[in-house]
């Protein structure tokens, strides 16, 4: 028996809830969502798009408009709660000690500066480096995430830089402070095959290296499994199934996991692919019973009327479905 300590839990989670509010309706985007992430661990959260995947990575790091938006719940990280802190508070955490890398890099980073400028600011902000250190810390980061010629580089603007370049970049820029959490938004978006392995190679090879956790944002269950240690799988706004990768990739326990494995090419033996009939539920309101009944293949007359929760149906695997011990991945 083993006398290890078990690894902090940096961050947990616990009932996050993020509605959009406007003149006509309010959209409900993460609706009871918990979870937690250990010291040195890779989550995945994966689904479709307009799952509340992106919105609930920006809403960890208080990217989100308040006069609009209405979050609750809790966010603790290192013991300490994030959720409803005030802009300047969550300054001194934002970059420092959890980074953020966004899905397009363009978007994020600014084209009238240099790439020495945009990693400057941040350790400008959050570190004591005179003009002359952060020039040599730049350089430095730039080697580490694999830029070659750095010293050239840092002299250039984002659009002299290839996709897989400024996507290297936006790391670097995430990774300055030598944070303890890296969330990463969908990081491969819009990349080819060769440089989405090359990214992906890259953050696993800093996560040992640096001794980071991350949260790695896809709709991809291929990406996933290839980075993770954990999976979730979130739908209509809720967390859905949450397991251990090699739990889940082998015994999925909702349909939806199900479908989503099936969809992968070689996942079954079939000449077609496998496709999940309908559409994802309308965010107008917070679900009450499954929302994905009306897509469900083993959807009964008891899914109408049960009230969803998370149930666990083998350690460190949890699920909501009322039918989970029907699922199969090969039928």
């Amino acid at each position: 028996m083993s006398d290890s300590a078990p690894p902090e839990t940096l961050l947990e989670v616990r009932d996050l809830r993020v509605a959009f509010t406007g003149r006509a309706r309010t959209v409900y985007a993460v609706n009871g969502v918990d979870f937690t992430l250990a010291a040195g661990e890779t989550l995945g959260i994966v689904g479709e798009s307009g799952c509340g995947k992106s919105t609930m990575l920006r809403t960890l790091v208080g990217l989100y408009e308040p006069k609009t938006t209405v979050c609750t719940g809790s966010i603790r990280y290192s013991g300490t709660e994030l959720l409803g802190v005030n802009e300047s508070s969550m300054r001194r955490v934002r970059g420092a000690e959890i980074s953020m890398i966004f899905q397009d890099p363009m978007s994020y980073l600014n084209p009238v500066l240099k790439i020495s400028e945009q990693i400057g600011e941040t350790l400008q902000r959050h570190t004591s480096l005179n003009r002359r250190e952060r020039r040599g810390r730049t350089i430095e980061l730039l080697r580490l995430v694999g830029i070659s010629a750095p010293e050239h580089r840092l002299k250039q603007y984002p659009h002299e830089l290839s996709g897989g370049m400024r996507q290297r970049v936006i790391i670097a820029i995430a990774l300055a402070c030598e944070p303890r959490i890296l969330l990463a938004d969908e990081p491969t978006t819009a990349l080819d095959v060769s440089i989405q392995d090359q990214i992906l190679r890259l953050l696993a090879d800093l996560r040992r290296r640096l001794g980071m956790s991350m949260v790695i944002v896809s709709h991809d269950l291929g990406v996933i499994a290839q980075t993770c240690d954990r999976v979730m799988v979130m739908y209509g706004g809720e967390l859905v199934e949450l397991a251990p990768v090699r739990q889940l990739v082998r015994t999925p326990h909702h349909p939806y996991t199900a479908g989503l494995l099936r969809s992968l090419p070689g996942s079954v033996p079939s000449r077609y692919l496998h496709a999940i009939s309908g559409m994802p539920p309308r965010l107008h309101s917070r679900p009450r019973v499954c929302s994905f009944r009306a897509r469900c293949e083993l959807a009964t007359e008891a899914c109408e009327s049960w009230e969803t929760s998370l149930l666990e149906v083998e350690p460190g695997h949890a699920v909501r479905c009322l039918n989970h011990d029907r699922v199969r991945i090969d039928d």
